[in-house]
């Protein structure tokens, strides 16, 4: 029966598997092994993993010890509890401290047996509901603060004039141009370690500083003034600031991306950007991703202060800029996918 628990047993005498099948089958499924080699192989090759393993200590070929070890490296198996089998001189001490959640000393008491089995399944029963319920309630709270925050961004474009949509393309632009670079460049590596789920939403709030520019300023129908331009670049510490005040930095990713975004989208790749004129690949990757996908945007919107223009007017325009306002790889991935960010500007206008 699926729903009838599994147990590996793992010893290279057979007549002690046969007494603990005989003890353990009424209630559970048993798959057994000779070594912890074969052991391994049957945890591989089995579609449901067992809820426990029983391991001999002393084995041919591969102990019970080693392969302990091999299942606490792997992610797969590392929560399968283990209870040792062990003879009168093998250290229960020892083994409990490895990780071991229990032990049976041979010759096996039935009764003992059938206790310390089903005590740990049923902890680890209770643990994996427990994971689950966590995992079930983290996901809810995530999506929530999602939402939430995906909101805050759109209440800054209405603000902004904007139809709300700038925060939408961006991040689409953004997630295209990871989805190129991964497959087509030296960035594939760092790409995936920053995970580019994480760095699209993230997109979200690159421009969450603008919340604190007056409005005779953001929604100026014309050239700022330079006393009023220095308040406008504010927008990029106040909005890493903002970010700080969310959740702790060296905690989340996400949080640590949107950092990086609201400081950096505004640097330069020759190191003549704003705020802090750092250059190269001084600015973090996911900052770089994203100054080429807001400029686009910006470029072929219309604002208060200038009408939209075409498609093939921004991607000239940022040619122009590769090398100097922007990281070379990135415009190069822009222009492999240039019709991409074409529709993408076409669907969400």
């Amino acid at each position: 029966m699926a729903s009838t628990p599994t147990i590996l047993i793992v010893d290279d005498v057979d007549i002690n598997i046969m007494i603990l099948e005989e003890i353990l089958n009424d209630s559970y499924r048993i798959i057994t092994a000779n070594n912890g080699k074969e052991g391994l192989e049957k945890l591989r090759t089995e579609e449901v993993l067992p809820k426990i393993a029983l391991l001999d200590v002393m084995m041919p070929t591969m102990t019970g010890p080693e392969m302990f070890e091999i299942m606490r490296e792997d992610p797969k198996f590392r929560r399968i509890p283990v209870i040792f089998i062990t003879a009168e001189n093998d250290s229960e001490g020892d083994l409990l401290a490895a990780g071991a959640v229990d032990f049976i000393n041979k010759p096996f008491m039935p009764a003992i047996v059938k206790l310390r089995v089903q005590n740990q399944i049923a902890l680890k029963n209770y643990s994996d509901n427990l994971e689950r319920m966590v995992e079930e309630k983290t996901a809810e709270v995530t999506k929530t603060l999602d939402n939430a925050l995906q909101g805050l961004a759109n209440v800054i474009e209405y603000r902004n004039l904007e139809s709300g949509m700038h925060v939408k393309r961006t991040q689409l632009y953004v997630q295209a141009l990871c989805r190129h670079l991964i497959e087509n460049s030296a960035y594939a590596d760092e790409l995936l370690d920053l995970q580019p789920e994480t760095i699209m939403k993230s997109m979200a709030l690159h421009d969450i500083g603008k919340i604190s520019i007056p409005d005779s300023i953001l929604l100026k129908p014309g050239r700022l003034d330079p006393d009023e331009y220095e308040v406008m670049k504010t927008h990029t510490t106040r909005g890493a600031q903002i970010i700080g005040e969310l959740g702790d930095i060296s905690a989340s990713l996400y949080l640590k991306h949107c950092e990086d975004i609201c400081f950096g989208h505004h640097e330069r790749w020759d190191g003549k950007g704003y705020p802090r004129q750092i250059g190269g690949t001084e600015i973090p990757l996911v900052a770089r991703l994203a100054a080429v996908s807001d400029v686009y945007d910006a470029l072929v919107s219309a604002r208060v202060y200038k009408p939209a223009l075409s498609c093939q007017e921004a991607i000239s325009i940022i040619s122009e800029s590769r090398g100097t306002q922007f990281d070379p790889m990135v415009v190069d991935a822009m222009l492999a996918i240039q019709d991409v960010f074409q529709d993408i500007s076409h669907k969400y206008h």
